[in-house]
């Protein structure tokens, strides 16, 4: 039987998954996106996952569409890819809009789809290593994965159209400054600080995240006036909750909340 391409790991209510296909710089192909897909839907569903954490293995985080099974299609690529796209965009869907957070712990290079998973996270930590390319038009492709929507949105629009049009690969250092992610970490420090965020995350209000996550990704479409309303009734819920209940009482008796 043939490993998994994605390991899933839970720990103290996180889900570590882990892309597992090393050999090939973790490149997405149809099991890869089958299992993603699969793997987010049990970490949406799954009440004692608090926070999600995606990684990857070897030296690479992801290097993006598996262009060996790309080239097998042959004349049937078209079907073959649209069909790729679409099991690995449910799989990216799910994990942007679970009622989670999730971490990126990018060890390595990222590309095309790579790139994509990479900057999904609503904390994207890189790996000194790490650098990004879009990669896509170098061969003859177009961006998937959502990266044509995150990108003008995470590091603007004249950004986004060099990084897509051109392929300049971007640095740790030169992604952390222009907001493409979070922050850089030392190599052998990644996990580690991985699991500092995420355990913080895991310890929080999920609910009340869960709705930040929902209101930032809406701002993107909404004007403000649609905005005002939908913080108006996520604020109403959640001081309604219990998590809003126990965090205002917290608060006022001057101890740790408890989330949990």
């Amino acid at each position: 039987m043939n490993s998994p391409a994605i390991t899933l790991d839970i720990e103290d209510g996180i889900a570590w998954l882990t892309l597992a296909r090393p050999e090939k710089r973790n490149a997405v192909d149809p099991e890869f996106a089958f299992r993603l897909h699969e793997l987010a839907e049990h970490c949406a569903a799954d009440q004692a996952i608090r926070c999600v954490v995606l990684t990857g293995s070897g030296k690479f985080f992801c290097v993006g569409g598996d262009i060996d099974a790309f080239s097998a299609a042959g004349e049937d690529a078209e079907a073959a890819v649209g069909a790729l796209a679409r099991s690995f965009h449910a799989g990216i869907h799910r994990l942007a809009t679970m009622e989670k957070p999730l971490v990126t712990a990018i060890n390595g290079p990222a590309a095309g789809a790579g790139l994509s998973l990479a900057i999904l996270g609503d904390i994207a930590l890189a790996a000194a290593s790490a650098h990004f390319t879009s990669a896509y038009s170098a061969v003859g492709l177009t961006p998937d994965g959502g990266a044509s929507w995150w990108l003008p949105r995470l590091i603007g629009m004249r950004r986004a159209q060099e990084m897509i049009l051109t392929n300049r690969r971007i640095g740790a250092e030169e992604a952390a400054a222009i907001g493409l992610v979070t922050r850089v970490v030392p190599d052998d420090a990644l996990r580690t600080q991985a699991s500092t965020v995420a355990s913080a995350l895991a310890k929080g209000p999920i609910r009340a995240l869960a709705r930040c996550r929902a209101l930032l990704v809406e701002s993107a479409t909404a004007d403000l006036s649609t905005q005002l309303d939908r913080e108006a009734a996520s604020i109403a819920e959640s001081a309604g909750a219990a998590e809003g209940r126990e965090g205002v009482a917290a608060f006022l008796a001057k101890r740790p909340p408890h989330f949990v």
